[in-house]
């Protein structure tokens, strides 16, 4: 049982949904130390072949959860200076424990799929978006850098030229231009997402099982060349220090009186 996602599953396919819909699938801290620990036991969970990672309700990830928790669901606040810290790289470790796992991953995005969502998604090895769904990194515009890791896996996937865009400029990104730089694999109208989810599980699950494990095994260490400038070590220290900044603090933080009128 976990807080943050529900997961099921059938024969050798996982099915991870996240459901957190009274605050659109938003990541907050106990997302990430679930998501993190859940995919790092797929290592020992053989008859898992592929995973499925969606969204309940009407948005895949609507990205970080920045209204105040209601009093149920405020966590313990960390308590010396290196718990902060490892705190800080959550985010970092739960996106790597998506990228190696060694089950196929597919993203099934619908909806918003907004800082932390995009990670997500980006994490995975496929990505299979519905028409209507909306991409933003919009952590530059809130004050704070784009961390989990998530420059170099984005450079990796589109290309520096599309990274720089996507993370300066905050812009939406529709779905259909999302494909067209490589941030989805497929687009689909919004009633047969689930089918071609589907066809693709049923593709992967038809091929043969080590030689397509060792085949993911060459795709992520050839990739590794790409995070060798990879700071995401210090990823924490990084949105530690923007938080202190006047910027973030009159953007990225929301009042409990501000998101009462959300």
């Amino acid at each position: 049982m976990f807080e943050t996602f529900e997961v099921e599953r059938v024969g050798e396919l996982t099915r991870i949904w996240l459901n957190r819909t009274e605050r659109r699938n938003a990541v907050n801290s106990t997302m990430l130390r679930e998501l993190g620990d859940f995919f790092l036991s797929l290592e020992t969970a053989f008859d898992t072949r592929v995973v499925v990672l969606g969204g309940r309700g009407p948005t895949f990830c609507s990205g970080a959860d920045r209204k105040p928790p209601a009093p149920s669901d405020a966590t313990p606040r960390a308590r010396t200076d290196r718990e902060i810290r490892w705190e800080g790289q959550l985010g970092r470790r739960a996106c790597r424990a998506i990228e190696a796992c060694d089950a196929v991953t597919i993203a099934r995005v619908h909806g918003h799929a907004i800082g932390g969502g995009a990670c997500f998604a980006l994490s995975c090895d496929f990505r299979i978006a519905a028409l209507d769904a909306v991409f933003r990194v919009p952590e530059v515009d809130l004050g704070m850098p784009l961390s989990w890791g998530a420059v170099p896996r984005l450079i990796h996937e589109i290309g520096a030229a599309r990274a720089r865009e996507v993370l300066l400029m905050c812009n939406d990104i529709d779905a259909t231009t999302a494909a067209d730089w490589a941030m989805v694999h497929r687009v689909v109208e919004t009633d047969e997402l689930d089918a071609e989810v589907d066809r693709w599980v049923e593709r992967i699950l038809a091929k043969p099982e080590l030689a397509l494990f060792m085949a993911k095994t060459q795709l992520r260490s050839y990739a590794q060349r790409d995070a060798l400038g990879d700071a995401s070590e210090t990823d924490g220290d990084m949105i530690a220090v923007a938080a202190r900044s006047a910027s973030a603090a009159g953007r990225f933080a929301m009042t409990r009186k501000k998101s009462q009128t959300l």
